[in-house]
């Protein structure tokens, strides 16, 4: 009986100093960062000083959009002084007689501001938000410069230039990787028979790969009354 009671003790003595030993903490052993994007390091570092000594010259706090050849957008994976600051910024302008995808920001709210032209926009809020009529809401707003529009996380929407002149904007996002996802692009993206049942039955067949073929590939589409008032070529 001794002998079992001092067997289980130094058992236990044991089970306990194993425990201990795993309890200590052990440095954590330090991996090169070099093979990473400035972005990936900047989001790895552990403080704010440390992202600062990442952008060690004045003018990685600067953006030139004159020098951007595609989208004009400085988000994180372009302008890596973003990580961390929760938005991105967009300057650009929507050509004469156009219209932008359908589209929506998953991740971040914009704020869209007219700085020169005319826009119309039509934006649609979440699924429960309804009008008098208790259909769904569709906000509409007519913009001119220096007027303001906001498009909540989420929300489809679609700007329109129906003018003869180039308009341009300035928008902002509340988030650094804020995203697009194109409407009917996607939409048509799933298979046949899901886009037949979304649409009870009224799309089927050979129309659902017409409507496909048929979608612009162009961000801008043309607006055929407008092109017809200023005397424009469709492209």
């Amino acid at each position: 009986m001794i002998f079992s009671f001092s067997l289980y003790f130094g058992l236990t003595i044991i089970l306990a100093l194993v425990l201990q030993a795993r309890a200590v903490p052990h440095p954590v052993a330090k991996r090169s960062n070099s093979d990473l994007s400035l972005t990936a390091q900047l989001r790895l570092a552990d403080t704010a000083i440390e992202r600062y000594k990442l952008l060690p010259n004045d003018s990685d706090f600067v953006f030139n959009f004159t020098d951007i050849e595609q989208i004009p957008v400085a988000t994180s994976q372009n302008w890596p002084a973003l990580v961390d600051v929760g938005a991105a910024i967009s300057m650009s302008q929507l050509p004469a007689c156009s219209m932008s995808f359908l589209h929506l920001h998953p991740r971040a709210t914009e704020l869209f501001a007219l700085n020169s032209g005319h826009i119309l926009s039509e934006m649609v809020p979440q699924a429960g938000v309804l009008d008098s009529n208790n259909s769904q809401r569709v906000i509409r707003t007519n913009l001119r410069p220096g007027q303001v529009t906001i498009y909540p996380a989420g929300s489809f929407h679609t700007q329109v230039n129906p003018d003869c002149e180039p308009a341009n904007f300035t928008a902002a996002f509340t988030s650094d990787e804020f995203a697009v996802s194109l409407v009917a692009e996607q939409l048509f993206s799933l298979s046949d028979g899901v886009i037949a049942r979304t649409f009870g039955q009224s799309i089927t067949g050979d129309d659902i790969e017409k409507i496909r073929k048929a979608i612009p590939s162009d961000m801008a589409i043309k607006v055929e009354e407008c092109l017809t008032k200023c005397g424009m070529a469709k492209r």
